[in-house]
């Protein structure tokens, strides 16, 4: 089972990167206010958000604020989600997940983005039956977490349905529906995540080289610069070698 990391963690790109995702996140916890109200804990989405900017340390002070300006409303600013679906080069299924306060802006962006790096945007529907939706919880490996047997059956006793054990971590897999469930009793069991949120899996990956890993890497930061876009799900994969060797 592929490795799910986000190339926003790539070396020489994380402080950049993680400037980025403090927008993006701002701005998701705003939506999640605005829409269900400035209460984590009865607002599940503003919780996972919360949840999610936290994990990557993001300020206090940056989510209270965001919230705050939630519950004024002052502003009248209304984000919808739009989810572009596309092909990278070499015909790599790409989905682009957006917040936007303007669709047409956007799906130009998203539109120019995947031409000028041999791409181009398809239709609804054309890449995400390649895709299952899944909640995907990681949590980073520690000297005391050495039992995977034990941790394997306490996240499957939570309700995940499955876990993946890599070097550095443990990816723990969920249904949609029991994601919030899955993610609460292991908070409460005490565990730490690096990653919290319902994403779009790829159901088999695709290897890139040369050329195609090459354009497919700008336009991963491309599309991580603009801040329209909340995330991207892909199904290309880059060994360690190409990465290296693509400096």
């Amino acid at each position: 089972m592929p490795k799910f990391k986000l190339f926003a963690d790539r070396k020489g790109k994380a402080d950049q990167a993680k400037n980025n995702r403090f927008v993006k996140l701002a701005r998701e916890i705003y939506v999640q206010a605005r829409r269900g109200g400035p209460s984590p804990e009865s607002n599940y989405g503003l919780k996972a958000a919360i949840a999610s900017a936290r994990a990557i340390q993001m300020p206090a002070d940056n989510i209270e604020r965001a919230i705050k300006k939630a519950a004024g409303g002052a502003d009248g600013v209304d984000y919808e989600d739009v989810l572009y679906e596309g092909y990278g080069p070499g015909g790599v299924a790409i989905m682009v997940k957006c917040l936007t306060d303007n669709r047409n802006r956007t799906a130009a962006d998203v539109r120019s983005i995947f031409g000028k790096r041999g791409g181009n945007l398809g239709e609804s529907g054309c890449v995400s039956y390649m895709f299952d939706q899944k909640g995907l919880i990681v949590i980073a490996r520690t000297e005391n977490m050495q039992d995977e047997d034990g941790f394997m059956m306490e996240a499957l006793e939570a309700g995940a349905e499955d876990v993946v054990i890599e070097e550095e971590s443990f990816e723990v897999l969920t249904a949609p529906e029991e994601f919030e469930a899955v993610k609460g009793k292991l908070e409460a069991a005490g565990y730490a995540f690096e990653t919290a949120s319902v994403r779009w899996l790829p159901q088999n990956t695709v290897s890139v080289e040369g050329e195609n890993a090459e354009k497919l890497l700008k336009m991963m930061d491309a599309f991580e610069d603009n801040d329209d876009v909340q995330d991207v799900y892909h199904n290309f994969e880059i060994s360690d070698e190409e990465m290296h060797r693509l400096g």
